[in-house]
């Protein structure tokens, strides 16, 4: 009879659970027999039946493998044992593996866990949903995009200015062997381009060369290059200006299903409207889980807070060198996020508020519904996606904030948007 594999809590936070796990000589020599007996019924080797290799070849020739699948073998052995009371929010990872003939093998399960959460008080606040009002201004803003998304790009004169699409070539002279870059287009004033270079350019007529140094600025996305200069060689070929059309009764048919210019302006206000409510429901929110969250003393544990970082980082393509400046930055967005989940979850939990089967098939036919399309079509294409996950979040979080909404005040306050 073997051994039993020792496992002890080592460490232990608020959201995370370290376990040593140490496996007995005995059983790490049972679960490599194993291993051996599974390679030889299905090794094939030269000059043997399938089935029938030897021991010995079958060590020589595989053991690393062997030897692998046995460790795998008994970490999962491990970690059943290990997360029979837990409620893991992660998948478990293993560290400072350690293995030697004639000793235990030993190794490390960490794991983040759904942390234990008791809210006291959930009502008695009060909140302001500052519903932005929809000005002239920002109509004839949105319109004026309208007009751009429709407009032509067509040849223009004189030197450029910022809105212009500019077709430039550029010329490293700091390099031995210049070679003129292949054409470039961006449009000035977009950040396509060094703030530097976008300044030569617009003193430019077509067909014009400047040559000079342009700097790199402090902060551009390249570390190495910021501050820097480069003697550079810049022409100008071609400068094309936005044409943009008339706002008539015909542009607003070519647009949509408008009758008139005044139908497509009422349809773009009710849309300013619309994005201006919702901006100022998910300010409502936010506010209550801040008030929440400092009247219950809401904590983020360590553990999700550096999940929570190194998602950024990794969502972000930030490279592993600039993660501590990173981190340091986006720590209060994380904070903010880890605390937002925990305490939809503890009342989700608490309130029996998680979304059902039920309520995702509901939702999933809402947007069949909208998109023209059969729920089945949706499903398949949301799971394909990824996106199941997400929906079903988005339900729980709705559930959640309906039923804390209605036990707290919310009083309107309309504001002019700056």
């Amino acid at each position: 009879m073997t051994a039993d594999i020792e496992i002890t809590l080592s460490h232990s936070d608020a959201a995370s659970r370290t376990f040593a796990v140490s496996v007995p000589v005995d059983r790490w020599k049972a679960a490599e027999a194993e291993s051996v007996r599974f390679y030889r019924t299905r090794a094939k080797v030269p000059g043997f039946r399938q089935g029938k290799v030897p021991e010995p070849v079958v060590r020589r020739r595989f053991g690393d493998a062997i030897r692998q699948a046995a460790i795998e073998d008994l970490m999962r052995e491990s970690w059943r044992q290990a997360s029979k009371d837990l409620h893991p929010i992660s998948d478990p990872q293993v560290r400072n593996v350690k293995f030697e003939d004639g000793a235990p093998l030993t190794f490390e399960i960490m794991v983040d866990v759904r942390p234990e959460m008791t809210l006291q008080r959930l009502e008695g606040f009060t909140l302001e949903r500052r519903v932005p009002v929809v000005t002239d201004e920002m109509l004839d803003a949105q319109l004026l995009q309208l007009r751009e998304q429709k407009a032509p790009w067509v040849p223009a004169d004189g030197k450029p200015k910022p809105g212009d699409l500019v077709q430039v070539t550029i010329v490293n002279l700091d390099e031995e062997q210049a070679e003129p870059s292949e054409p470039m287009r961006f449009v000035l004033g977009q950040g396509r381009a060094l703030p530097d270079l976008e300044s030569r350019v617009m003193e430019l007529d077509p067909d014009g060369t400047w040559e000079g140094a342009v700097r790199f600025p402090d902060d551009h996305a390249e570390e190495a290059k910021r501050g820097t200069s480069r003697h550079v060689r810049v022409t100008l070929h071609e400068v094309k200006r936005m044409d943009l059309p008339e706002l008539t009764d015909e542009f607003a048919r070519e647009v949509g299903d408008f009758a008139d210019v005044a139908a497509l302006k009422a349809a773009v206000k009710s849309d300013l409207d619309a994005e201006a409510r919702r901006h100022a429901d998910a300010e409502v929110r936010a506010q209550l889980i801040d008030q929440i969250a400092a009247a219950n003393n809401v904590s983020v544990p360590p553990s999700l807070l550096h999940r929570a970082l190194h998602a950024y980082a990794h969502s972000y393509g930030i490279p592993e060198e600039r993660h501590h400046d990173f981190e340091a930055e986006f720590r209060p967005i994380a904070e903010q996020g880890v605390r937002r989940e925990l305490i939809i979850d503890a009342v989700a939990e608490k309130e029996g508020l998680a979304a059902t089967a039920a309520d995702l098939d509901e939702r999933i036919a809402q947007v069949a519904a909208r998109r023209q399309e059969a729920p089945g079509a949706v499903r398949a294409a949301l799971e394909k996606g990824g996106r199941l996950r997400e929906l079903e979040r988005s339900i729980t979080e709705d559930k959640v904030f309906t039923h804390l909404l209605a036990r707290n005040a919310v009083e309107d306050v309309p504001v002019a948007r700056s």
